[in-house]
């Protein structure tokens, strides 16, 4: 059967696939909150059904919260394993929505028709490309188009307390040849995108503390140490006036972009002033010798997230406070150790730390960054067929943010990862109004078609 007769079935199909992901969405299935426990275990079941009925064998798999959901179907080819949440953000606040956030509606935009509602771009409507996918292959073809395992999670939103345990519990179930995840973007709109690397964190809580007590400025300014002014040069002297961050080592495991990514980069249309000028700002503040795309897809950062002390009211107090505080996190990239960036840190709050003061730490998390090794022929097999569905051709592209389950698939299982997702930058994801377009969901479809029919 060819691979033509499979695009044409989910070009007549589409209605029908709309209809599916609307119907995914009516249950709302948040996991942060417990009173929509049996919310996610229906969304969690309604999937096994669905599967069930194009060829998996498909069950719920119980855990600590909420269940995952696993399927195997197909034989030979490149044997895929398939990664999706089904869990939701919450809707809060509800009266910026323009309509009930779980009862999805399409809806004409300038732009062109998109399905509203939550989990219409994350991640509900990007996992059912795939499973629609998938259906189209059995339809047309009586059978799946290779050997394919499907990995469900339901606390992604939530931080995904159980997945860890059950990925150490299940490695020889969950093994494959590539691991596939739908839950990323397009760097634009008719440029199809494969993430090959995402930053690691090291967030860090610190607390400088100086006299016993808060003092009267007017008795003790002068010959009493301010913990904020302490905290303040510290802080500003971990950047250099070119942008690049001073923390002794900082640099080891950054390695630099191979050229012919560059130049798939240098091709995008991404112009770094429309870029900066969306959020009111002019200057790119980062490392001055490398472009916007590098600061946010491959070069590390540190960054301080919040600072206070003393006193924030109304009004004015004219106080030494006897405690300053920071949150600081660091984003890491390449083969950057998150235990040596945090010790590199502390040791630079030290250098600024007087005899009269002490320093606290309280580490909130660290992950390494993760780097997908594209000399695996999976990859330009996707990129070819990814470009043979859109407009412009498929690019390797970094994420600024973070996926952990890609770097669990990495360190736990041993699978590399692609990460082949549709949503645009205006979806609104874990924001009132979230959408999904219809070009997104339908050409969604036909790329995963036409992926696993190369790996196949």
């Amino acid at each position: 059967m060819s691979l033509d007769a499979i695009l044409d079935h989910v070009d007549g199909d589409l209605e029908n696939s709309i209809a599916r992901l609307m119907d995914l969405m009516r249950i709302e299935s948040i996991s942060t909150d417990p009173q929509y426990s049996d919310e996610c275990v229906a969304a969690a079941e309604w999937l096994v059904d669905d599967l069930i009925s194009i060829g998996f064998n498909a069950e719920i798999r119980e855990t600590p919260g909420h269940p995952m959901v696993m399927a195997t179907g197909g034989k030979g080819g490149t044997h895929t394993l398939f990664y999706g949440h089904y869990d939701v953000q919450p809707i809060d606040p509800i009266e910026l929505w323009n309509n009930h956030p779980f009862k999805p509606k399409l809806e004409e935009t300038k732009k062109g028709p998109v399905i509203r509602g939550r989990g219409a771009s994350d991640d509900k409507g990007q996992l059912m490309t795939f499973i629609e996918a998938c259906r189209a292959y059995k339809e047309v073809t009586g059978k799946l188009p290779n050997r394919i395992s499907v990995f469900f999670e339901g606390e992604e939103e939530s931080g995904s307390p159980s997945l860890v345990p059950y990925l150490k519990d299940h490695i020889d179930e969950l093994k494959a040849d590539i691991a596939l995840i739908c839950d990323t973007g397009m760097v634009e709109k008719d440029t199809p995108s494969i993430v090959t690397m995402l930053r690691g964190m090291v967030s860090q809580e610190i607390t400088i503390k100086g006299p016993s007590k808060d003092l009267h400025s007017g008795m003790y300014g002068g010959p009493s140490i301010n913990p904020i002014r302490v905290l303040t040069k510290a802080l500003g002297a971990m950047h250099d006036d070119n942008g690049r961050v001073t923390l002794e080592g900082f640099y080891e495991g950054v390695e630099e972009i191979p050229e012919k990514i560059m130049q798939q980069w240098d091709n995008l249309s991404f112009d770094e002033n429309s870029f900066l000028s969306e959020v009111g700002l002019k200057i790119p503040a980062g490392e001055k010798d490398r472009s916007v795309l590098e600061q946010i897809w491959s070069r590390p950062t540190a960054e301080i997230n919040g600072i206070w002390g003393g006193y924030t009211g109304e009004g004015f107090k004219t106080v030494l406070p006897s405690e300053a505080h920071a949150k600081v996190s660091f984003r890491l990239v390449g083969k950057q150790n998150p235990d040596k960036i945090q010790s590199a840190f502390n040791r630079h709050l030290e250098k600024y730390l007087p005899e009269d003061c002490t320093l606290e730490y309280k580490l909130h998390g660290s992950s390494m960054a993760s780097n997908m090794a594209i000399d695996n022929p999976s990859f330009e097999i996707a990129r070819n067929a990814l470009s043979s569905e859109w407009e412009n051709s498929g690019v390797y592209v970094g994420c600024g943010g973070s996926i952990p389950i890609a770097g669990h698939f990495q360190t736990i299982i041993g699978l590399e990862t692609m990460l082949i997702g549709f949503a645009q930058d205006d979806d609104s994801i874990h924001s009132p109004n979230e959408k999904y377009d219809i070009r997104s969901f339908h050409k969604g479809i036909r790329s995963w078609v036409r992926i696993l029919h190369a790996l196949a």
